[in-house]
């Protein structure tokens, strides 16, 4: 299961994105950004499963992100 890394605006933002993707029943943490990856105010979410899920469920909730990265 590939692993992706969204970075958002602020931390408050983050822990929006986490909550609509849970409530969705998509896996979602909120954590640091690695520093590599750092943009925005250094907390992102952690998403596993599918990204075009996941990036649909923000767009419905207008949840906008700084950048997407897939973990390796």
């Amino acid at each position: 299961m590939k692993k992706y890394i969204i970075s958002f605006v602020s931390v408050t933002t983050a822990m929006k994105a986490k909550a609509a993707l849970r409530s969705s029943e998509l896996y979602a943490e909120v954590a640091r950004t690695p520093r590599n990856l750092a943009s925005g105010c250094g907390y992102s979410v952690t998403v596993a499963g599918d990204i075009e899920t996941a990036l649909a469920c923000l767009e419905r909730n207008g949840i906008k992100y700084k950048a997407l990265t897939e973990v390796k």
